[in-house]
């Protein structure tokens, strides 16, 4: 088994979600930072770990987070992926993990909300379509 950890990133405007992914894709850590501090919560969330590369959305605010990372991590590399409809993947993923309880489990996924931002969970499609990339090449 590999130690590797990979950071994915979904970036915003006002929050960026920051996903620890082991090398299998299996979900670490999952958090949540607000952009205009995101060196700051990035440094805590790391938490001094190992980082083998950075997996970044090329949606909004791409650019500013991925310049605020480089200086967190300037000698880890940063990968960009396509994060179109990335949300939906999320969502899915959100609702693998944490399965509807009680009553709820009887609704259509379809027509319930995460009672939580996706944002993080966007961050772990980040990573996997990084993981699919390398596969087809």
């Amino acid at each position: 088994m590999s130690d590797k950890i990979f950071l994915g990133v979904d970036p915003g405007r006002s929050k960026t979600g920051l996903a620890l992914v082991d090398i299998r894709g299996d979900i670490i850590e999952l958090h949540i930072a607000k952009t205009a501090l995101l060196r700051v919560e990035l440094e805590e969330f790391l938490n001094k770990r190992r980082i083998a590369a950075v997996i970044i959305g090329d949606g909004t605010n791409s650019k500013f987070v991925s310049e605020q990372i480089k200086r967190v991590l300037p000698w880890v590399r940063q990968f960009v992926v396509d994060e179109a409809h990335s949300t939906e993947e999320a969502r899915q993923l959100y609702w693998e993990i944490n399965p509807p309880k009680g009553w709820r489990r009887f609704l259509p996924i379809s027509m319930q909300v995460p009672p939580e931002p996706l944002d993080a969970y966007a961050a772990v499609i980040q990573v996997h379509r990084h993981f699919e990339e390398k596969v087809e090449k």
